[in-house]
């Protein structure tokens, strides 16, 4: 269904005024020449699974489903694809005859943008090291398991590294981080999918001496857009790749599906949400300093 004649689509979150995927989306339909609309929608948990399973009758053809919704989403649409399935968590919908569909675009998008920004990463018998056992690292060790990559996921608590091993299978193995220079030795990609080293969050501590000199370093943070780990691992010779990338990437999975066009990402796109991120850093901060010390 559309609004008249023109589909729209929606991000849904709790809050959501941060999401950048109205930009993106927004862009996207300018440049091709596209009469269609991409808005945000705050709906909080308990309003969700309504809005969800009424999409259509809310006038969208497809929804992007952030925090804290990813969960919930994949319990609610029956109809998933293998990356949503295996992740355990829907962040696309979009509708197929009568029927909504579910998928997780963040596989194609951490994968797409490592293609992108650093060709010839997946070199043969690549092994990567991956930081972290939440979504994003679910979704990383995943697309790089699909890729035939040996998957080494390091975990401060070794029991969820445990279990998304379990989960997810395909050749995965779990660590503790007393292993982690061990793994850094052999490792031809490291990427970060903690939180840690985002905006108001502590920073990431790793040695990267041990790590192999070829190797390439991502972060699955865009805010800020270079990270302590990428400005260290830059510094070191390594190529890096940030998470923005990612960000862009992703989104075109639900452009497709909804407004039946590819979308680029362009250099174009990427320093208009550049610009974006640092206009909001820059809000951020004289926000924080008109603020009485306390």
């Amino acid at each position: 269904m559309s609004f008249g004649s023109v589909p729209r689509a929606c991000v849904i979150g709790h809050p959501i005024a941060h999401s950048r995927s109205p930009l993106i989306h927004g862009h996207w339909l300018a440049k091709l020449g596209i009469a269609g609309a991409y808005e945000k929608r705050d709906i909080p948990p308990e309003a969700f699974p309504d809005f969800l399973t009424h999409l259509r009758a809310h006038g969208y053809v497809g929804a992007n489903v952030t925090v804290p919704h990813k969960q919930m989403a994949h319990h609610l649409i029956e109809r998933r694809d293998a990356a949503a399935e295996a992740v355990g968590a829907v962040n696309t919908v979009w509708y197929e005859g009568d029927m909504l569909f579910g998928g997780n675009s963040d596989v194609h998008g951490f994968i797409a943008n490592l293609d992108h920004e650093a060709p010839g990463w997946d070199v043969p018998d690549a092994r990567a090291v991956v930081l972290g056992a939440g979504g994003a690292a679910r979704a990383a060790a995943f697309a790089l398991a699909t890729r035939g990559i040996a998957v080494a996921v390091v975990n401060r608590t070794e029991a969820r590294a445990r279990e998304l091993a379990e989960d997810l299978g395909r050749g995965i193995s779990a660590h503790g981080m007393a292993e982690l220079p061990q793994l850094l030795a052999d490792a031809d990609l490291l990427t970060n999918c903690t939180s840690l080293g985002m905006v108001n969050e502590p920073p990431l501590v790793v040695d990267l001496g041990p790590l192999k000199a070829t190797a390439v370093v991502c972060d699955a943070v865009y805010v800020p857009l270079e990270t302590g780990l990428l400005t260290d691992a830059a510094a070191r010779g390594h190529r890096v790749v940030d998470g923005l990338g990612m960000l862009l990437q992703q989104a075109g999975y639900g452009f497709r599906k909804w407004f039946g066009a590819t979308p680029r990402v362009t250099p174009e796109l990427r320093a208009l949400i550049v610009a974006d991120l640092h206009a909001g850093a820059s809000t951020t901060s004289a926000i924080a300093a008109r603020r009485p010390n306390r």
